[in-house]
This record gives C-alpha cells, sequence and structure tokens, in this order.
C-alpha cells in the first residue's frame, strides 16, 4: 500500500515527496490533479492521504468528501495541508472526514512525526481488523460445525424411528421439503425456514416407545391400540425435551404439537388456533399431505389432487388457513418435490 499525495503545485509535491520518503518507508503515489487522483483509489486502496486545501479543479474537502464515500476508504487516515488562520477551512474539512492538519509553513519535525504517527495508527487499525475477520472466520467454522453435529444428531435420530416402520420410504425427505416451502411461502425468516426443515424430520421420533404389535399393525388400530399410539407426541417431547440447542428445541416443539387440530379436537393437549406453535401447524399440513399421497401396507396412495382437496377441506378444522394457502400457492414446488423423493416400490409380504 502506498501513500497518496495530491497538491497541484509540482514543487511542493516533490517536497512533499521528499518529506515523506524521510518519515516512512512506504511507497508514494503523487498526483497534480485530485480528480486522477480519486480514480486511481478506485482500484487502489492508499496507506495515508497528504493532500493540499488549495487545488482548482476540486477543493480538499470536496476531495475528501469524494473519498469517505468510496469503498474500503472510510478508515483511511487523511492529512491535509492548510494555512494556520483557515480554522473555518479545517472545521469543514474535519465534517468530512480529514484525520489531522499541517499547518504551512510546514515544521519538518512535526510534520514526519504526525506521519509516522498515523501510519502506525493505521497499520494498527489494519492488523486488528484482519484479527476480527480471523476470530468471525474461526467462530464461523466452529458454528458451523456444532450446527453440522446437532444436524447428523436429529437425523439420526429420525432415521432411528423411521427404521421402526421402514415402508414409509422417502417420508421423512418429502415432508421436511413441504414444511419448508410452506414457511417460505408464510414469509418465514430464511433461518426459521432452514431449521424447521432439519426438525421436522424428528415429528414422529417418539414412536420409538411405541409397542411394534401397535405401530406395524396392518389393520384398523383399536380404541385403546390408538390411544397408546397417540402417545407418542408425549414420547417425542420427553425425548427431546432439555436440550439447549435451538433446533432441538424446535423439534421438541414439532413433535409435540404435530397432532394438534385448528379447531382444538386434536391430540395430546387439544390446542387451539394459533396456539399451535407455527412450525407444528406447517408440520401438520405436510405430514398428512405426504400421509395421503403415500403407499402404506394398509392403504393405497391418494393422487395428489385428491390429497391437496383433502387439506382444502379441512382448513379451518384440522389444518390452519393461512398455512393451508401457503401450501396451495407453493403447489408446482410441492409437485416438484413429490417427484424428486420417490418411494422405493412396495414390498408386500
Amino acid at each position: 500500500m502506498a501513500i497518496l499525495i495530491v497538491d497541484d503545485d509540482q514543487p511542493t509535491l516533490r517536497l512533499f515527496e521528499t518529506l515523506v520518503a524521510g518519515a516512512a518507508r512506504a511507497p508514494t503515489r503523487c498526483f497534480a490533479d485530485p480528480l486522477a487522483a480519486l480514480h486511481w483509489c478506485h482500484s487502489h486502496t492508499p496507506e495515508l492521504v497528504l493532500l493540499d486545501y488549495r487545488m482548482p479543479q476540486l477543493s480538499g474537502v470536496e476531495f475528501i468528501r469524494r473519498f469517505r464515500r468510496l469503498p474500503r476508504m472510510a478508515d483511511v487516515p487523511i492529512i491535509m495541508v492548510t494555512h494556520v488562520d483557515e480554522v473555518g477551512i479545517r472545521e469543514q474539512a474535519r465534517a468530512a472526514g480529514a484525520t489531522d492538519f499541517v499547518a504551512k509553513p510546514v515544521e519538518i519535525i512535526e510534520f514526519r512525526l504526525r506521519v509516522r504517527n498515523l501510519l502506525a495508527l493505521n497499520q494498527a487499525r489494519i492488523a486488528l481488523a484482519e484479527r476480527t475477520l480471523q476470530l468471525q472466520f474461526a467462530v464461523a467454522q466452529a458454528t458451523h460445525g456444532v450446527a453440522e453435529r446437532e444436524l447428523e444428531l436429529v437425523m439420526r435420530l429420525a432415521r432411528a424411528a423411521e427404521s421402526r416402520d421402514p415402508e414409509t420410504g422417502a417420508h421423512l425427505q418429502r415432508m421436511a421439503q413441504y414444511a419448508g416451502l410452506i414457511a417460505r411461502q408464510l414469509g418465514c425468516p430464511s433461518a426459521f425456514e432452514q431449521q424447521l426443515t432439519e426438525a421436522a424430520p424428528m415429528h414422529d421420533i417418539g414412536k420409538l416407545a411405541t409397542p411394534d404389535a401397535i405401530l406395524l399393525k396392518h389393520g384398523r388400530l383399536s380404541d385403546g391400540e390408538m390411544a397408546i399410539m397417540r402417545q407418542h407426541a408425549m414420547h417425542g417431547a420427553h425425548i427431546l425435551s432439555g436440550s439447549t440447542l435451538p433446533l432441538m428445541q424446535l423439534a421438541e416443539q414439532i413433535a409435540r404439537c404435530h397432532h394438534e387440530r385448528f379447531d382444538g379436537s386434536g391430540y395430546p393437549v387439544g390446542l387451539q388456533g394459533l396456539d399451535i406453535p407455527l412450525a407444528a401447524r406447517i408440520v401438520a399440513v405436510a405430514d398428512v399431505f405426504d400421509a395421503l399421497s403415500s403407499h402404506r401396507p394398509y392403504k393405497l396412495a391418494w393422487s395428489l389432487d385428491d390429497a391437496r382437496a383433502y387439506i382444502v377441506a379441512e382448513s379451518g378444522r384440522h389444518f390452519c388457513p393461512d398455512t393451508v394457502q401457503a401450501f396451495l400457492h407453493c403447489w408446482h414446488e410441492v409437485v416438484a418435490v413429490y417427484q424428486n423423493f420417490p418411494d422405493p416400490p412396495l414390498v408386500r409380504h
């Protein structure tokens, strides 16, 4: 990085170049034309700027204003050369972004001291900025590593639940993608959309505690068996409870509430309307739609249009109307997800 010197008077320009060379080892870049100097700054970042106030093409104050608006120039130190009695000019220059001033006639020792001090301060600023970037990168890397391990844990737990019922195929992938699409359509923040997509596969983790005789039964469940099956919502919430990780906390919320119904007739506690967490309201639509449109040992898959019609018919009863509308508005993307994550052929024993 060079020291930029701007002065329309050639003898003065050479004098400052000589003085700067005696104060610092940095190379210099000299311009008699301030507009040419600004053009140079579009592709170069000086370590220090030394400029005169009185220049015909552009005043020193206006130069500073334009210079400060350029990328990367907000913190570059600027020394303006003025006469001792130009107090008003100094105030204007300070307001525009000047860092320090040197009075004419220039006192050589003071000049060199100011240049050295500002160069040292600027180098310290640059070193601090680089250190800050290094720390930010390290934090980002560590955070990314934690997020990856957290997501891996979530997926392993979700697969553990899925292994109890291996014929669900790509259900976890599809319903998670559907949930993300609905969240996006609702205008949710991208961070929430991402976290919801990652947490949604945990919705049925509580089925790990459901007896095989009930979970894998091909026929219709009795009332008693259905009551036991419905306990998986609370079992899932219990499995996921107590975590300090935001992703696991969201997964707990989904596991507990995704079978609640908008009209209050759901389980496990009968939450109603907007008392049901948004994540659970979204997952309810995604989960039911995919269950209807997928093959199961005990039923054939519904057509996408029939499954969609059911979602619409249950708006305001089973499902949140806003969530249903969002689902309908991203219908073409829903169909694309369905096509991109097909189930393997159903194996009948």
